[in-house]
C-alpha cells in the first residue's frame, strides 16, 4: 500500500490535528463555563440581575463556541473578529449555520467587546441566542 506522507511527516501532522482538537475543546469548555455564569445571574431576582455580567457572558461564549468550531475545522481566529464575521465564516463551512439567527444582538457586528446592553430583557434575548447555539452545536454533534 502507498503512503505519501513519510512517517517523520506523520507524526507531525497528528501532533498539529491533536493540538487543534485541544484548542477547540478549550474554546467549547470556555463557552460553556460563559454560558453558565450568564444563567446564573439571570436565576437571580430581576432587581439584583447584573445586566453586564450576562451581556458580556452570553456574547463571549458565542464568540468563543464559533471560534471552537473553527479550530475544530481547521481555521485560526483573530481577537478582533465580530460575531458576525465568525458566523459568516461558520455558514461558508456548514450551511447549517444559517439556522443560527444573531440579529437581536445589535454589537454583533461591532468586534469592540466594551459595549454591552444594560435593559434586562435585551441582554435575556442575547443568552437566548447563546443557548440556541450551543443547542445547535449538541445537536450537530460539534460539541
Amino acid at each position: 500500500m502507498f503512503n505519501p506522507v513519510p512517517c517523520g511527516h506523520r507524526i507531525a501532522w497528528d501532533y498539529f490535528f491533536q493540538g487543534m482538537d485541544q484548542k477547540a475543546r478549550d474554546y467549547f469548555e470556555k463557552a460553556n463555563q460563559q454560558l453558565r455564569k450568564a444563567n446564573e445571574e439571570l436565576y437571580k431576582p430581576e432587581e439584583d440581575v447584573v445586566s453586564f455580567l450576562v451581556c458580556k457572558n452570553s456574547l463571549n461564549a458565542i464568540e468563543n463556541y464559533f471560534k471552537g468550531y473553527l479550530s475544530k475545522r481547521g481555521f485560526e481566529t483573530k481577537g478582533e473578529d465580530s460575531i458576525d464575521l465568525l458566523l459568516e465564516r461558520c455558514r461558508l463551512l456548514d450551511k447549517k449555520f444559517n439556522r443560527i439567527d444573531l440579529s437581536v444582538i445589535d454589537c454583533s457586528a461591532n468586534p469592540d467587546h466594551n459595549r454591552f446592553c444594560e435593559d434586562v430583557e435585551k441582554v435575556t434575548s442575547c443568552f437566548q441566542s447563546a443557548d440556541h447555539l450551543e443547542n445547535f452545536l449538541i445537536k450537530q454533534g460539534i460539541v
